[in-house]
């Protein structure tokens, strides 16, 4: 998801990369985060950096509260996420009005998205209480068991959590992928202490998500260690160095993502990176769609509504639409484009690099075809519909790397061998889209299972940009959308990033973990003998 260099990323003010390969630093690091307006520009201090000691001290209660966090009942973790809901709805109006002041996404956008992440919270709960993420198996000892020819054995397994999780929030959802988002939810479900990384697009913001979470969590009789907040750039790092943190789980830009997955792995005992950035999602106008001006015409305006919502600020926007050559579909996203309301990015550096990449995008070979209005203030963007020759899609070319924001490229293509080849240039994405004819358009199998092979999500008639938290949403790609392309970081899969399998070979009962326990006190879903046993009805 490429946001503004989602946490670690330097005061919005500062220059920009001369190694855009590497996490950098401001030149001088401030001691408090700076809370900016994008509407006025307007700055106001923010909450103090986590100073080095305070870090070692948060860390120190993560690891030590592990352990009792990972042996609580699944159940009472639900509990906890619960009560974390409940502070979210409660405090829904007071949240809005702040984030609102630092992201201009708007309170229809944000009181839902208040909500949003109150549901994922409950549902993450569920997800912990129904336990089939631990995925318990037994074999007992006994004929024909494990044994073999050495003897009986009783073999036992499950998925253990990992141990403190460091979190890197995004800016573009400050509370559906924020400090109260996916990533935490999912990593206390799944039974490990979270430290949160503060995003610095939004710190007033994510101070008061802090304390909020802090304080029902507390309320609901979790450890003191099972979350923290901190904040500031080099406290960002030491996170990701610390050796009480386990796993890393980012969402941001494929700069800082693939740093981050560099810099754990230089550790003496490296840690997983769970880092979702994102690339272009493409989309396929097939030619039974666009056979008439109606079926043109509709498909386009759904292509137009999704890459400006949110003024083009979502890792799933389609940043592509093919279409076939002389379907006119480069001048119907032009006429889709008179109706969008023009905005405002989420920061000062994001703005700059929208700009930025426009130009680099002309000069790579495409043509404006409309642009729109731009809102009046500090970080307004104009939404545009670009269009460029299909040669122009060449290995390396700009055209094929991701501009974040309220832009679009249409490419006309020529027959579906034409089609097929376009496709293949395209770097992995999150997901994909196809506007078709309907169910028996006959370029429907082909393309599903063409994009099946290079995007994390399929999309046949609809569009990427809403994600549902759900038992089958999957939210990734292979790389560089995802630095895991097995991992999601939505839905229930999401909790198997925090855990680990282990096996426990004539364990007494006693010395068992109680999931394993032959009395089932979580009363959780496993498997004893390969026969399918217990669970919630």
């Amino acid at each position: 998801m490429t946001t503004d260099v989602a946490s670690p990323e330097p005061a919005p003010a500062a220059p920009p990369d001369p190694r855009p390969d590497r996490l950098r630093a401001p030149r001088e690091a401030p001691a408090a985060e700076v809370s900016r307006n994008p509407r006025t520009g307007a700055s106001a201090r923010g909450p103090r950096h986590t100073e080095p000691r305070e870090l070692a001290g948060l860390l120190s209660a993560a690891a030590g509260d592990a352990a009792r966090i990972a042996a609580t009942a699944p159940a009472l973790r639900g509990h906890w996420l619960r009560t974390v809901a409940d502070a979210l709805e409660e405090h829904a109006e007071e949240l809005t009005a702040l984030a609102d002041t630092e992201t201009a996404l708007g309170p229809d956008r944000l009181r839902g998205e208040v909500g949003r992440a109150a549901a994922q919270a409950r549902f993450y709960g569920e997800v912990a209480a129904e336990g089939g993420w631990l995925d318990v198996r037994i074999d007992r000892a006994g004929p024909g068991g494990p044994g073999g020819p050495g003897g009986p054995a009783d073999l036992r397994r499950m998925n253990r959590p990992l141990g403190p999780v460091a979190v890197f929030g995004a800016s573009n959802f400050p509370f559906a992928f924020g400090v109260a988002g996916h990533d935490t939810a999912s990593a206390l479900a799944a039974g490990c202490p979270v430290l949160v990384k503060a995003h610095p697009a939004h710190p007033l913001l994510g101070a008061r998500l802090g304390t909020l979470v802090s304080d029902a969590l507390r309320a609901a009789g979790a450890p003191a260690g099972a979350f923290a907040l901190v904040t500031g750039f080099d406290a960002g790092l030491a996170l990701v160095d610390a050796p009480e943190v386990a796993a890393v789980a980012f969402t941001g830009s494929q700069t800082a993502g693939t740093a981050l997955v560099e810099r754990a792995a230089r550790r003496p005992v490296p840690v997983p990176v769970f880092a979702e950035m994102g690339t272009v999602n493409p989309a396929v106008l097939t030619p039974a769609a666009a056979a008439t001006a109606a079926g043109v015409t509709r498909a386009v305006t759904g292509f137009v509504d999704s890459f400006t919502l949110g003024q083009g600020q979502f890792c799933t926007k389609p940043g592509l639409l093919l279409a076939p050559r002389g379907s006119g579909a480069a001048e119907a996203a032009a006429g889709a484009l008179a109706d969008v309301r023009p905005g405002w990015l989420l920061t000062e550096g994001i703005a700059a690099a929208y700009r930025q990449g426009l130009a680099d995008l002309v000069a790579a070979g495409a043509r404006p075809v409309a642009r729109a209005e731009a809102a009046d203030g500090a970080f307004a963007a104009a939404p545009t519909v670009l269009t460029a020759p299909a040669d122009a899609l060449r290995p390396g070319s700009r055209l094929l790397e991701e501009c974040f924001g309220p832009v679009a490229l249409v490419v006309e293509y020529d027959g579906t061998p034409h089609l097929r080849d376009l496709l293949g240039r395209l770097q992995p994405s999150l997901a994909a889209a196809v506007a078709s004819g309907g169910p028996a358009d006959p370029d429907l199998p082909w393309l599903v299972d063409h994009l099946a092979r290079q995007a994390g999500r399929v999309v046949v008639d609809g569009w990427p940009t809403g994600v549902a938290t759900g038992w089958a949403q999957h939210h990734g790609g292979p790389w560089p959308a995802t630095s895991r392309p097995d991992a999601t970081s939505v839905g229930a899969a999401a909790l198997d990033r925090f855990t680990r399998p282990v096996a426990f070979q004539n364990v007494p009962e006693a010395a068992l973990p109680e999931a394993l326990r032959d009395g089932d006190p979580w009363n959780l879903p496993r498997r004893v003998d390969g026969v399918r046993t217990g669970g919630r009805s």
